[in-house]
Formats: C-alpha cells, structure tokens, sequence
C-alpha cells in the first residue's frame, strides 16, 4: 500500500491584519467587527493560535515578518528592504553598490515631516516622473556615485547608488526615515515624538560607510529645491494636494555574498510559487527562489481583482506543492487610523478572495495557513509587536472542540495552536522544519 503524498499547501498573508479594541468598532477590534462568513466557515473548521512574528518588543516591518513565516532570521538573512525593493522591480545589483528603500513625503523645508506618504495621494505616474527628473539630475555627480530613483507604487521607491570611481559602496549605514530602525538587516518600527528627517550615520568606523552616509545625506538636501519647484508639485499645489518635496530612505543593503539557499531545496520540495501585490514581496519570491507569479497593486475594481487573486491562487495550489499569496488590503487603514475602514477591507477579503479561492475546495486534499506578517492597530497609526491571528486548516487538520465561533483575535487568544513564534508556522503547514537558510 502506497503512502498518500503529503497535502498542497498555502500560505495566505494578509497585511496589517492583526489589530485592537477600537471605539469606531463599537470597542471591538476592526477584525472582530468585519462580517467575515467564509473564515468563520473556516476556523470551525481547523484550529486557531496567534503568532508573535519575532520577539517581543519588535514591531517588524513586512519583509521581516514575512521572511520569520518563509523561516528565515530576517536579522542574520535579510540583505535589507532596499535590495528586496531592487529585486522587485529588476535591479541587480553589482559589487559596491547600494540600494535604499525610499518614500517620497512631505516636509516643511527645515527637516520637520509632515506626512511621511504624501497624504496616500501621490499617483505612481507622478512619482515617476519626480523620480525620472531626479536621476536625470545626476544629484551625486561631484561624488562619483550614479544615483537612480525608481518608482514603485505611489509614494514608494528605490534609491539605488553605483560607484562609478572611487571605490565601493557600503551599506553599513543608518536611516533617514525616523519611523524605522535598521537591527541587522532587518527593520522595524519605532515610535518618534518629533518626525524629522534624521542625518544618515556611518555605522562602522570605514572609509567606505563614512562616503555612503555623506553621499547619501547630500542626495537628500540637493533633492529638496529640485522636488520643491517640480512641475508635479505645482499642479499638486494649485488642486490642494501636499507635496512630494522630500525623501526618507531606510534600511540600506547591498548584494548578500552568499545567497540563501532557496526555500524550495530548504523544505524537499520541486518548487514553490509566490503571489504577490508588491516590490517587496515579490523582491523576497525571487530571493528565495520562488515562482514568481506577481499581479500587482489592486486594480480600480478591488472586489474583482481580489476574485483574479483567488482563482490564481487556486491555480497555483493545484500545480505547486507549496504558494505563497501577500494581500496588502488591512496594512494602509491600519497606517491612517481608520478602523471602519480596516473592517471593511477585511470584510471585502471574505467576500471576494476567501469566498470564490474556497468555494469547491476539498479540503481534505489541501492545507491552509492564514495569517499576518505583523499587526498595525489603528489606535497606534503604526506597526506594534502584538500578536497576530493563525488559522489552520485542512488535511490532516482535526477542528478544534469547541469550534471557533469567530475568526478573529478573540478566538486566536483561545486556540488550540497557542502562542507562536513566526518561524514555527511552516513547520506545522508543511509538516517539516526547514533546513539550514545559507
């Protein structure tokens, strides 16, 4: 008698999702408020537990959170957030070179911030074209150094730097952005009590790291006029809009010199896919050596583009032995403070990705992980280091007694699956620890 191969399996990230008791959600936490059927349908179904992504007192950013699930040590693993960026949009980077993450913000002129995301309005095409006007500018010219900005999605982008004479780059440098702190090369939130641009140090005592900071920080002043006087800033200016005439870079990397061993070969697995909605993610897919099956931002039609994620989520199940889908919805609402906002994000989750990708599913072929690659309370307008829900399901998954009632962080609280670290989730998903990450 033949033993059955093990189940296909998915990991569903949902962005932001964890959350606290809000007023605007009658005291409860904007997840606990969303009508959510299909993941209640769901967790009755399987088990539930919470899941600290790192340790406590880390408010992590998404790459680290998501690297702790994929079972990585985004301190030791991560190359940082500015080479996943590059690697999401299809910048390679060379020896000596150093790539940033960047956001295009509003500032008083003076170093005061104020709005690190432009007000959320900062269409792509414009911030393309600000960052097309910057690099033609050739801002560190006097340096020796070619500085690139590319656009991402809105106010987000890359700044990538290529020493042209002089010697190489290091990315052993801090943050401008003050919103986030570098630990190794991973990043995490920190709470500031004045938001300023901060003067970007060298972090070690070389040559190297000393010409990286001061080339950075004159980018960031020589940005200033150039942004400031920028047709796009004049016709946001004449509609109301804030301007983008300001840059925060953070979490500088450079190409790892060793790359990590792929997560497929990690885990005895033929492959693995990836489907993902931003640089970021799709930068970590293709660091680890996933299928890169990327969609992109949502579509103006949001309830239609979560069903396309859904159906190729399916797809993908099916031919995969391992998918992995980011859905950033919860994460922005959670950033603005908007708690009616965040439940009914989540609420659209349910009806139009969790409803179609399970509707037919047998579940006693597949097995599921939903989770969260960190929390972002909308009473704290930020990350934090709460714990986040886990529901599994599927084969080989017994329903816990008494079901859950509810998917949400109640129920999390209470579950059979208890406290986790984010490295113990594939593990209990796949049914196997990953091998060494290098």
């Amino acid at each position: 008698m033949t033993e059955a191969p093990p189940p296909h399996t998915a990991l569903i990230v949902l962005d932001g999702l964890g959350d606290r008791p809000h007023p605007d959600t009658h005291g409860l936490s904007p997840v606990e408020a969303a009508a959510t059927p299909n993941l209640d349908r769901l967790a009755a179904a399987g088990r539930m537990g919470q899941v600290t992504l790192i340790g406590p007192g880390v408010a992590p950013e998404s790459d680290a959170g998501v690297l702790a699930l994929l079972g990585y040590d985004p301190v030791r693993d991560s190359p940082g957030r500015g080479v996943l960026e590059s690697l999401g949009v299809g910048l390679d980077l060379g020896p000596g070179d150093v790539a940033l993450r960047l956001n295009f913000a509003t500032g008083d002129g003076h170093g005061a911030i104020l709005d690190s995301r432009v007000g959320r309005t900062l269409a792509t095409e414009e911030a393309k074209e600000l960052a097309r006007s910057l690099t033609e500018a050739n801002l560190l010219a006097p340096e020796g150094i070619e500085a690139e900005i590319r656009a991402t999605v809105g106010h987000r982008g890359v700044l990538f730097l290529h020493p042209v004479r002089g010697g190489r780059l290091s990315p052993e440098i801090s943050n401008a952005d003050p919103f986030y702190e570098r630990v190794g090369g991973m990043g995490r939130a920190r709470a500031v009590s004045e938001a300023r641009i901060l003067t970007v140090e060298p972090l070690d005592p070389t040559p190297e790291a000393a010409r990286t900071a001061a080339a950075v920080n004159a980018l960031l002043s020589r940005a200033g006029d150039l942004l400031t006087g920028h047709p796009v800033n004049a016709r946001r200016a004449m509609r109301g809009r804030r301007i983008a005439n300001a840059l925060l870079v953070r979490n500088a990397g450079a190409a790892p010199a060793t790359p990590l061993a792929p997560l497929p070969a990690r885990l005895g697995l033929s492959a693995a896919a990836a489907i993902t909605e931003m640089p970021v993610e799709r930068g970590i897919a293709r660091l680890l050596g996933l299928v890169d099956l990327y969609v992109g931002p949502m579509g103006p039609d949001r309830d239609a583009s979560l069903t396309e994620r859904a159906m190729i989520t399916r797809q993908a199940l099916a031919r995969f032995p391992l998918v992995y889908v980011h859905l950033k919805g919860p994460d922005e609402p959670g950033h603005d403070g908007k708690a009616l906002a965040k439940q009914e994000v989540i609420e659209a989750l349910d009806r139009a990705f969790f409803g179609p990708f399970l509707d037919g599913l047998d579940l006693a072929r597949v097995r599921l992980a939903v989770t969260a690659d960190h929390a972002t309370p909308c009473i704290v307008r930020g990350h934090s280091d709460d714990p986040v829900p886990l529901l599994l399901a599927g084969a080989g998954v017994d329903p816990a007694v008494p079901p859950a009632a509810k998917f949400g962080e109640a129920a999390a609280e209470r579950g059979p699956l208890g406290h986790l670290m984010g490295a113990d989730v594939l593990p209990l998903l796949v049914g196997r620890r990953p091998g060494p990450p290098a």
